[in-house]
């Protein structure tokens, strides 16, 4: 008898973090269903994920538009359904990496006005609140099941950097979501953890206010002197996602070769 394929959804999957795990989940024998938002401008990097995944002989199917829409989560959710089905197959992992937010202070100081209330919603709402959405309407559709569930935070939850505020909101309620989500989905035998990766030159952080001084306080730190890379975190997340990681629950997992750890 043929062993279903094993299927990973990343939401957040055309570039950074999000590329990176096609990739290595591709390279170890899944087949990937992708959520991201890219113009025309950016759609090269979309077609070369695609052509790269199936060069593994793997199946990947790429799906356009806003994550944190009700419309389009349940539009795509129809199409994963189907897609799984077709397939004998369920969710074995799924990634949450969506790094879209506002970068502001949270009170008007000199050339900033502060965030605004549909700037600071926004940002929840993308970067955590979709990832309840996600997973309980996967949860309902009877797609996720003995499956292990990640959400990329950052050090920035747990500190104070300038212009950081709503997102470092966002992810802190998001591993306040983690720690809630792997109690109630334990008993559909799903784990739910979350990723904390070291400074990682990805389009979100050339975006960060200050992101210079994060790169090199990160470099004088790492004992390897080198930041991580969206490889690092790939290849850690397959190997999480391996039998018998099953009681790894309900963490803030660091990937980061140890710089969080040096002073």
């Amino acid at each position: 008898m043929m062993t279903p394929p094993k299927w990973v959804l990343i939401l957040g999957a055309s570039s950074g973090f999000g590329a990176a795990s096609a990739r290595g989940f591709a390279a170890e024998g899944y087949n990937v269903l992708g959520v991201h938002l890219d113009r025309r401008s950016t759609m090269d990097k979309v077609r070369a994920l695609q052509v790269d995944v199936e060069n593994m002989g793997r199946e990947i199917h790429m799906f356009n538009g806003n994550a944190a829409s009700d419309d389009f989560r349940t539009s795509v959710l129809e199409q994963i359904g189907e897609i799984l089905r077709a397939n004998d197959g369920h969710l074995h992992v799924v990634l949450h990496s969506l790094a879209f937010g506002t970068l502001t202070s949270l009170i008007p100081t000199e050339g900033l006005r502060g965030v605004t209330r549909k700037q600071l919603e926004m940002t929840l709402d993308v970067m955590a609140n979709s990832l309840v959405y996600w997973v309980r309407d996967l949860v309902a559709a009877e797609c996720l099941h003995d499956a292990r569930v990640f959400a990329m935070t950052s050090e920035g939850s747990e500190a104070a950097w300038p212009q950081y505020g709503p997102v470092a909101a966002a992810k802190s309620a998001l591993e306040s979501y983690i720690r809630q989500l792997s109690r109630e989905l334990a008993p559909h035998r799903v784990t739910v953890n979350g990723i904390m990766a070291g400074v990682t030159q990805t389009p979100a952080l050339s975006k960060i206010p200050g992101n210079e001084q994060l790169i090199e306080k990160a470099l004088s730190k790492n004992p390897y002197n080198r930041l991580t890379r969206p490889e690092d975190v790939a290849a850690a997340l397959v190997n999480l996602s391996n039998t018998g990681t099953h009681w790894i629950n309900s963490n803030i997992i660091r990937i980061d070769g140890g710089e969080s750890s040096c002073a």
